[in-house]
């Protein structure tokens, strides 16, 4: 990170410049806020995959990706604590892209949100996945319905046990074994005993379906 005199710039004290839309041959010198390395993701008509956001400013961010960007209607990002931006990509280079907002956005609230101190909520992808559940000697199917590092929420007809461990096998996952940490039958949320790293985790749920129906807030935010 630089000094606070070196990462502001223009009439409000934060960059004005279309700095972070322009091409990286564009970037230097270009006034732009560095931040911490921040986990969101990207929603692609409707998918979502994880990104990293490495520079922001009132007009754009560059990200950091973990697949392709694919040919898109609508494209928009969302941070962890729930704020979801449109905006449009401007070019690609390697793993990163820039992206312009539509409108401006308040750049305090992305800098407040990307130094924040505390327990950080896991970023989480909602998804479409279907799995099988193993509990108390049965093998049932179950839906997953988004996903983090660190756990998942997901709709399962039979009835689990607060904090029963349980074993989750997937197409695309490698064996998870989770504790069930809420419930709101059919609706659960699990915590994995080992968690995942974002690349590995990024890779693996590139291009899943979003799910028709989304787990309610109040599980959701209890979930990871």
């Amino acid at each position: 990170m630089r000094n606070q005199d070196q990462e502001r710039g223009g009439v409000s004290g934060y960059p004005d410049a279309d700095a972070l839309a322009r091409p990286v041959s564009e970037l230097r010198g270009a006034p732009r806020f560095t931040l911490m390395l921040r986990v969101a993701k990207l929603v692609v008509d409707g998918r979502e995959q994880f990104c990293v956001i490495r520079d922001a400013s009132t007009t754009g961010l560059k990200v950091k990706l973990f697949g392709p960007l694919a040919q898109h209607r609508t494209l928009a990002v969302e941070l962890a604590n729930g704020d979801r931006h449109t905006v449009q990509c401007m070019w690609m280079t390697g793993d990163h892209a820039g992206l312009r907002f539509h409108e401006p956005i308040e750049l305090e609230r992305l800098i407040d949100e990307a130094r924040g101190t505390g327990q950080r909520r896991q970023v989480r992808l909602r998804i479409a996945l279907d799995a099988m559940l193993f509990s108390g000697g049965e093998a049932v199917p179950v839906a997953i319905r988004d996903i983090s590092q660190q756990g998942a929420a997901l709709d399962s007809e039979k009835w689990l046990l607060l904090n029963e461990l349980v074993k989750i096998q997937t197409s695309i996952l490698p064996a998870l074994y989770a504790k069930v940490r809420w419930r709101d039958h059919p609706h659960y949320g699990v915590i994995f005993e080992q968690t995942f790293q974002l690349e590995e985790l990024a890779h693996r749920c590139a291009g899943l379906p979003a799910p028709q129906q989304v787990v309610p807030e109040s599980g959701a935010k209890r979930a990871n």
